[in-house]
């Protein structure tokens, strides 16, 4: 039996996952017209931060 007050693995992700939303839905409610582009949802996500954060250093990548 899972009690209120257990704390799962996923309870970050889901979090995570509702923050998004309420970012898009922010955007969405001040957006101009009836739709966001894709390279808004992409802006609004950071979508290109959170590929370069996954992919890693580059081979040949020397920054520290």
């Amino acid at each position: 039996m899972v009690t209120l007050g257990t704390r799962t693995v996923s309870d970050h992700v889901a979090l995570a996952e509702i923050e998004l939303c309420g970012e898009l839905m922010i955007a969405a409610a001040a957006a101009i017209g009836e739709r966001l582009s894709a390279a808004r949802i992409d802006e609004v996500l950071d979508v290109h931060a959170a590929a370069e954060r996954s992919a890693g250093p580059r081979h040949g990548d020397h920054r520290g």
